[in-house]
């Protein structure tokens, strides 16, 4: 629930309909894991047009690259090289619903191809396909006064993924795409009529089934829920399926926070943390970023690094780079 920006689409595409310029367009890079290996890289690029002073539209291309990889069989033979990649293309509408509150609605096409052409003992492999829809809401209110500062507070929610299963073979079972849930919150305070600082936070959970504990034939459950599923069936049931209980299920529960200090609103200093269970994934990470906007050029970086972990850590030294331009006066209620 951070202030509306041309990146919006990704994370919550309801602000749209907040934003300031008419529109804009950004593009995104990140080599990832560069610890481990340097061709793996994901680049994003989005844009949005704003249709009136109430209605935005939006799309995103996401690319995900894993680098050359070399496919060898049972004994040990060269199969021939393959790029296994993935890609997602969004299409976004955003409207505002009051002064304070919008809403919005993406579409997303996935294909996800990390072995085409390849056998394996399931059969041959393809390139899965999955159609599917983000639900997002905002509010912002920057009528608000702290400390008797001039404020602004926005809360915000999205449901993202809610889509088909996904398999990679004919024979296989399709397995779940990740939907997410996300809610967050943010509060800016204006010190004065330069300088500026926000503070957010996040709280992140998959509706996804839980995997159950099976007995020594892998064939009975004995805690849990059956996986197999419809997906809104999953959705729900990610609430309260997991093996251990309650106490489980906010083992599930992924946090995010940062915080922002702004001048003019032009020159911009971030850092941010983001906590995960360590019996569901243990990612913690610290970030540290800035940002410059002049005039309709934009630019941000960003560095991540991990927390309370070795130098060998895939995630350390994870630079992001992003690069902006908006354009227009915010166009006149029609």
């Amino acid at each position: 629930a951070t202030e509306p920006d041309i990146a919006s689409q990704h994370w919550n595409p309801a602000k749209y309909p907040f934003i300031r310029d008419e529109y804009g367009i950004s593009v995104s890079y990140v080599p990832w894991l560069h610890n481990l290996v340097t061709d793996i890289n994901l680049a994003y690029l989005c844009g949005y047009y704003k249709v009136d002073k109430t209605q935005a539209v939006s799309g995103s291309l996401r690319y995900f690259s894993l680098g050359t990889m070399i496919f060898k069989n049972e004994y040990n033979q060269d199969m021939g090289q393959f790029n296994p990649n993935e890609f997602a293309i969004d299409a976004g509408y955003s409207r505002l619903f009051s002064d304070h509150f919008s809403g919005a609605v993406t579409f997303r096409f996935i294909r996800s191809d990390f072995g085409r052409a390849f056998v394996s003992t399931l059969g041959e492999t393809k390139a899965g396909i999955s159609y599917a829809a983000d639900v997002a809401w905002y509010y912002q209110n920057d009528n608000l006064q702290l400390a008797e500062k001039k404020a602004k507070l926005a809360l915000g929610m999205n449901i993202s993924n809610i889509g088909s299963k996904l398999s990679y073979t004919d024979n296989s079972n399709k397995q779940f795409i990740p939907v997410d849930l996300r809610i967050g919150g943010m509060l800016k305070s204006y010190l004065d009529d330069y300088n500026a600082i926000s503070v957010a936070m996040d709280i992140n959970k998959l509706l996804v089934p839980t995997p159950p504990i099976m007995d020594s034939t892998g064939k009975n459950i004995l805690y849990g829920y059956p996986m197999d599923v419809p997906v809104l069936t999953g959705m729900f049931r990610s609430f309260y399926d997991a093996p251990g209980g309650f106490r489980e299920e906010l083992r599930e529960l992924m946090f995010s926070g940062g915080a922002e200090y702004s001048y003019r609103e032009q020159f911009f200093a971030r850092t941010g943390v983001f906590y995960e269970n360590r019996y569901k994934g243990n990612r913690k990470y610290l970030t540290l970023g800035c940002g410059l906007r002049y005039n309709v050029l934009i630019i941000d970086f960003s560095y991540l690094t991990p927390i309370l972990s070795g130098p060998q850590n895939p995630l350390a030294n994870t630079m992001r780079f992003t690069i902006a331009y908006s354009f227009g006066a915010e166009k006149k209620k029609r």
